[in-house]
């Protein structure tokens, strides 16, 4: 077992990107001893990385230098990160390359869908960069590569993991007609700190998209997260649960916040777990279908798990489920 930034470091090997250098440096507080990973390196996990890069595909597992990347891989779990590693805003808490991206890469759609083949994945992750440069956002790139996933592999459940479409009339239409089983769209923190940390997004307008999901087709579930350590309060969290439950949000996240360097915002405080749980314990007496709260919980970790305890959740609500199998569905891994 390692340190979060020593197992990332020596892994991914990754440069500084050029758009933090004139940032000022900020304090990095000593990560607690319950802030642990697996290293990456096992067979699995090279397997996950070879078939990546021979389908020339990007992940944000590597590019957003998640901690969970030696437990994903390791089970052939990753999150396909489409149209490009280079993100046209410049969030404060984001370790993803910063500047004007490429053209889009019209075969990737396909590309995305071969590597859900050969990995044998049953849920699937698909996210993106921000790109304000494109008129539609890449909304009808999300559409196509959703499309391939379900002509290559149809028993695949399908979880997207979008930008927020600002300016963008019409995107989120395209991308809900495609049919995505879960519809995520991450708020980040709570709204305070929008200004400092997620300078280029409104909060309202984040809300908003996620309702307006459900308004378009009340079957796709909505997800959404937050990162806390940030600098929040508590009651701002609490009141942040009520604003999603308010949007139809079924399942949310909750996890600490990791300085990727020390050009990013500073970590201003680690959530013990206790903390964590208590979140979570609230969250689900809000009525959430799904909660995951927890220093490591990550939108995309044991998502398919996850899927699985949310669809049964639904069922339970709904009355349409046997005892049996919402037992061995809910039962903890």
């Amino acid at each position: 077992m390692v340190t979060v930034l020593n197992t990332l470091n020596r892994a991914l090997e990754k440069p500084r990107h050029p758009e933090k250098v004139n940032r000022p440096e900020t304090p990095v507080l000593k990560k607690p001893d319950w802030i642990r990973v697996r290293a990456p390196g096992t067979p699995g996990w090279q397997e996950t990385a070879d078939i990546v890069r021979a389908n020339g595909l990007v992940t944000v597992c590597e590019e957003a230098s998640c901690p969970n990347i030696g437990e994903c891989w390791q089970k052939k779990h990753a999150t396909f990160m489409i149209m490009g590693d280079t993100c046209t805003r410049a969030c404060a808490f984001c370790n993803v390359r910063t500047g004007m991206p490429g053209p889009l890469d019209m075969d990737e759609p396909q590309k995305v869908a071969d590597a859900v083949a050969r990995l044998g994945l049953e849920h699937v992750v698909v996210t993106s960069v921000d790109r304000d440069d494109l008129a539609d956002g890449g909304a009808e790139h999300f559409a196509r590569t959703i499309r391939a996933i379900r002509a290559t592999s149809p028993g695949t459940t399908i979880e997207i993991l979008t930008p927020d479409f600002l300016r963008k009339d019409g995107a989120l239409e395209v991308v809900v007609e495609a049919k995505p089983d879960v519809f995520n769209h991450n708020l980040e923190c709570v709204p305070s700190l929008y200004l400092k940390v997620r300078p280029g997004a409104r909060y309202f307008h984040s809300l908003r998209l996620l309702q307006r999901v459900k308004e378009l087709d009340p079957s796709i579930f909505t997800k959404s997260g937050i990162m806390v350590g940030l600098g929040e309060v508590r009651n701002e969290v609490l009141q942040l649960m009520d604003d999603f439950r308010s949007a139809e949000i079924d399942f949310m996240t909750i996890g600490q916040y990791l300085q990727p360097t020390r050009k990013h915002h500073p970590v201003m405080a680690f959530v013990t777990p206790d903390e964590f749980k208590s979140y979570e314990t609230i969250a689900y007496a809000k009525g959430f279908l799904m909660v995951s709260s927890s220093p490591l919980t990550r939108s995309s970790h044991h998502a398919g798990e996850d899927f699985a305890r949310l669809r049964a959740a639904r069922s339970a609500k709904l009355g349409t489920a046997s005892p049996a199998s919402l037992a061995s569905t809910l039962a903890p891994t």
